[in-house]
């Protein structure tokens, strides 16, 4: 096997904000794993929050050319397996090689991932659009640009509930809540009140992620909303974790390693009657159709990262008003343009 990088610089149609800062452009390495005349693609993109840069996650994928150079591949979990020891504080890069992986698998096998796992496409759900931090009349505006029937919003302002209020008179679509860590127990208690009024679904991770066990567990038993949790729940251990404390946890590639933890994720959280959605970061189509491939699986999906930019290198599924059109193509059904 041989492993090649690509660097990309994506950049965004608007600046994007959230409670912790904002950007107009984001790094993202895509790998392409070559095997006997087939090439799998995935891709990571640089992260601060998560102590991630493109250089890093390219570095310790360079640091594999040995190993893969003589590996004998047969499937992307056996690969994974083998591989995670090596990158166990890159998650990043772990993701990219297992997505990559993947890919080539469905590739060799001439199928989508989805059909491979004999996922149904009768119930998928429909993602949500991103509107990040702004201006009400900017996110207003924002929403007139892209119509679809539901919103995340983001949040972890002085004036959150004034911005809900202000957007539920601009549609009718839902939305969907995201504070992104910034509020404490009793606002995030208040505001779901108030939010459960105004068609909002449910409150992603309204609380930080070091947050008290005794604040999560009352935010759990008093909330009007479901909580959903995003950056306290990272790796497959964090789902047990999560499980009384929230009503759902919110996977990302990027932050448990790849598909294939993924799996086992959705598959855990499912025993213990947790609803699962599968977010996005900035990334680009190669990292959104490989999301694509689990959206049977799932309870909710955010997966806009790609319709975010201005220049997307890749394509692949394609989100109409929210719907998702799956490509045909075989694996994660992206291809670089």
């Amino acid at each position: 096997m041989e492993i090649k990088i690509l660097k990309h610089t994506l950049q965004l149609k608007h600046a994007f904000t959230i409670s912790r800062g904002s950007r107009n452009k984001v790094d993202s390495i895509i790998v392409s794993l070559h095997h006997n005349g087939f090439t799998g693609l995935g891709e990571a993109t640089a992260n601060p929050y998560y102590g991630t840069t493109a250089d890093i996650i390219g570095q310790d994928l360079e640091r594999l050319n040995d190993f893969l150079r003589t590996y004998s591949f047969s499937t992307p979990e056996k690969l994974w397996q083998e591989v995670a020891p090596k990158l166990e504080n890159n998650s990043f890069a772990l993701c990219a090689l297992d997505m990559a992986a993947h890919d080539l698998y469905g590739k060799i096998k001439a199928q989508p991932l989805y059909k491979i796992w004999g996922l149904d496409l009768n119930k998928l759900p429909i993602s949500n659009f991103t509107i990040g931090i702004d201006e009400i009349d900017v996110m207003k505006e924002k929403m007139e640009e892209t119509p679809w029937p539901i919103y995340k919003i983001k949040l972890g302002t002085s004036n959150d509930l004034e911005i809900v209020k202000s957007l539920r008179k601009a549609t009718n679509a839902l939305f969907r809540v995201d504070a992104n860590g910034d509020w404490d127990a009793s606002q995030c208690i208040s505001f779901s009140k108030e939010f459960k009024n105004l068609n909002v679904e449910f409150l992603e991770q309204p609380l930080p992620a070091n947050a008290s066990k005794e604040a999560q567990l009352e935010v759990f038993k008093h909330s009007h909303l479901p909580i959903i949790a995003d950056e306290s729940c990272i790796t497959e251990k964090d789902v047990e974790k999560c499980h009384g404390l929230y009503h759902g946890v919110n996977i990302k590639l990027m932050k448990c390693g790849g598909i294939t933890p993924a799996k086992r994720m959705i598959a855990k959280a499912k025993t213990l009657g947790m609803k699962v959605m599968i977010g996005c970061m900035t990334e680009s189509s190669v990292g959104i159709s490989a999301i694509s491939q689990l959206t049977p699986l799932l309870d909710y999906v955010d997966m806009d990262g790609a319709m975010l930019l201005s220049n997307d290198p890749a394509s692949g599924v394609i989100l109409e008003n929210g719907k998702i059109l799956m490509s045909e193509n075989p694996g994660i059904g992206a291809r670089l343009n």
